[in-house]
């Protein structure tokens, strides 16, 4: 799925099942909360933390999705196509980018 497609099947199914958008605001402070989830995953799972029996179960896919959603949600609402501001992003960090990482010696 394109990231258009996404952007059109969210909508869509904010519309059937959502009722309406929750204003920017509160989906920002939603994002966060779910990229919180994702950060107590990573830092329990990959990290130093030992993990909680409680967070063993949980699906860091499933978290980043939820993320990916929410996000989304936030492009919809502000009028974002997110493929063109992938595509310029990409674009900018090639342009800055395209030879730093090859010559910082700590990636090697």
């Amino acid at each position: 799925m394109t990231l258009q497609e996404a952007q059109k099947i969210v909508d869509d199914w904010i519309k059937e099942y959502g009722v309406r958008y929750f204003d920017e605001l509160t989906n920002t402070a939603v994002l966060m909360e779910e990229v919180g989830e994702v950060a107590r995953i990573m830092s329990r799972r990959y990290g130093e933390q030992s993990e909680k029996e409680s967070d063993k179960n949980k699906d860091l896919g499933d978290e980043l999705a939820d993320v990916l959603f929410v996000l989304i949600c936030l492009a919809n609402q502000t009028g974002i196509d997110l493929e063109s501001a992938m595509r310029k992003n990409l674009e900018k960090k090639t342009g800055r980018d395209h030879t730093r990482h090859k010559n910082n010696p700590k990636l090697s």
